[in-house]
């Protein structure tokens, strides 16, 4: 008879006591503007069992969610463990969606809790009498109780519990977490992540041929906590010992580079538009970048031009990485091919990136599946043990074909499954029977020295159907026109994707979580609020 290895369950609870008994001297550092909060994981992993213990205490049980209105912080890490280790589901609320959104979301995943920061209080008040589940909220911090009818101080809740709890053993099947897409038309739709799924995706992302996380790291967490659970980041650090450096609410350029310099982090995730913002103020004061290894950035694409700057004045190397919540989230990582000639490099890494192990992809158009040729265009599509099968308790299935994914990204598959994403599908721009590349242009636009951000939509054109409108951010005192910005994409686009018509705008509007929001621009020319430029471009039938 063969035989059999053990079916233990992979659970988050295997990556808790993992990191609480083997690194108990690595740490959660938390930023509070000035100093730090420092806490070794042995010491969260007690107050994670308080936390559970604080819970239990107020009836929660397997299956109950309780929902938390954070910042990057200590307290949302014990929140990461003691809820999905005794059972229940994490539900990480985004504290930027509108009030009614927010509303929506919490009475739609039925959170019974809530755990809230004490600075966000306020919002979380403003939609306290429409939540319909919740029947408590633990405070964090010095905020006015009375802000939240009934909510118990997360120490004083803490200090009351024993620092041992009774953790269960979850199915690994069972739900662990549940994050809200944002960005999409209508209301926000819930993916849950399993304890399963969780625990492969940790994995992976700690794996050498990712980001080889060792306990000799220290990782900057810039992605909120509740994106896509910080982009899996928090358990791959506990999983691997690497020291959790959490910036709280002190997310803008300054404070950051100051806990770069005081903190020396080596690796740090975070979506284009904050790393830009970090360049810029890092270049303009004298802040040293050196000591990140690798700094990883997703969620839209990431301008060549940034790529080449962290390379060329800081050393460091930029990976792009390409998911989406759905797929849990990481799917592909821009690292060059092994045969790559070291003077391409950088070309690589611009790429979208290629597929991780444990992650299959395929490029489909319709029903009709298109080769890996890198030169067939069609929608991507992905199917693995971390990519969701379904929204929770939503009957919308246009998301999901054949047992795969459609992600929304269109673009190309070449030989060794490198995906080149040229476009969502949303956004992509029809002329003349002819596909052009949005994100392409704006890359190119990013790559001017006097562009801070560029975004790219369609508008209706009577001859071509559609064209390209670039709305541009200048840097402040650069006089650049639209004449002279088409003279910069002459050469480097399509002649005939050159944009005739253009906006010169303030800031291009963003989503809750950092990415550029097309829809907003698109409603605003829709309603003339655009001051429309024009630069001729001579375009041929």
């Amino acid at each position: 008879m063969l035989s059999t290895m053990q079916d233990h369950p992979l659970n988050i609870n295997l990556i808790f006591r993992h990191g609480s008994v083997v690194h108990v001297d690595s740490e959660v550092i938390t930023f509070l503007g000035e100093t730090t909060r420092r806490s070794r994981f042995a010491e969260v992993a007690v107050r994670a069992a308080r936390l559970a213990g604080a819970l239990r205490r107020l009836g929660i049980g397997d299956g109950d969610r309780i929902g938390t209105f954070c910042w990057n912080t200590q307290e949302h890490v014990e929140a990461y463990f003691a809820v999905p280790c005794m059972g229940a589901v994490l539900h990480t609320l985004n504290i930027r969606l509108f009030p009614e959104q927010l509303a929506y979301v919490i009475n739609h995943a039925g959170d019974r809790v809530i755990i809230v920061d004490g600075t966000l209080a306020p919002l979380l008040a403003k939609v306290r009498d429409q939540l319909q589940s919740v029947e408590r909220c633990l405070l964090i911090g010095d905020a006015d109780p009375s802000l939240l009818p009934g909510a118990i101080r997360y120490e004083e809740a803490l200090e009351a519990e024993p620092p041992e709890f009774a953790w269960p053993e979850p199915e690994e099947r069972s739900a662990a977490a549940m994050c809200y897409t944002s960005g999409t038309t209508g209301n926000p739709k819930g993916v849950v992540y399993s304890h399963r799924s969780t625990f492969i995706h940790s994995l992976a992302e700690s794996a050498g041929s990712a980001f080889a996380f060792s306990q000799r790291d220290k990782i900057l967490i810039l992605p909120s906590m509740f994106h896509a659970n910080a982009w899996g980041l928090p358990y791959a650090a506990w999983m691997s010992g690497a020291d959790l450096l959490l910036p709280g609410r002190f997310v803008q350029a300054e404070p950051l580079c100051r806990l770069i310099a005081a903190e020396r982090p080596t690796f740090g995730g975070a979506v284009p538009t904050v790393w830009n913002d970090v360049l810029r103020y890092a270049e303009a004061n004298g802040v040293s970048l050196s000591t990140f290894r690798m700094v990883m950035s997703g969620g839209s694409a990431v301008p060549f031009s940034m790529i080449e700057r962290f390379h060329r004045q800081h050393g460091v190397r930029l990976v792009q990485g390409w998911g989406m919540t759905e797929t849990g989230p990481l799917a592909a990582l821009s690292f060059p091919p092994k045969d790559a000639p070291a003077g391409d490099e950088l070309g690589w890494l611009a790429k979208t990136g290629r597929i991780v192990a444990g992650i299959e992809v395929r490029l489909a158009d319709g029903d009709r599946v298109l080769p890996w040729d890198g030169e067939s265009i069609g929608e991507i599509e992905v199917r693995g043990p971390w990519v969701t099968d379904s929204y929770y308790d939503d009957d919308s299935r246009e998301k999901f074909h054949d047992g795969w994914l459609r992600t929304g990204d269109v673009g190309t598959i070449a030989p060794g499954g490198f995906i080149q994403i040229t476009d969502r599908s949303k956004d992509v721009i029809k002329s003349g029977g002819e596909w052009i590349s949005s994100v392409e242009i704006e890359n190119h636009l990013m790559a001017h020295p006097d562009v801070v951000e560029a975004a790219v939509i369609g508008v209706a054109d009577s001859r071509w159907d559609e064209r390209p409108l670039a709305c541009v951010v200048l840097k402040q005192g650069a006089a650049g026109s639209a004449e002279e910005l088409r003279d910069f994409l002459a050469g480097r686009v399509a002649k005939w994707w050159l944009p005739e018509r253009w906006a010169f705008i303030d800031e291009v509007p963003k989503t809750s979580v950092g990415k550029f929001d097309k829809k907003v621009l698109r409603a605003r020319h829709a309603e003339g609020a655009l001051e429309v430029r024009s630069a001729a471009a001579k375009l041929t039938a």
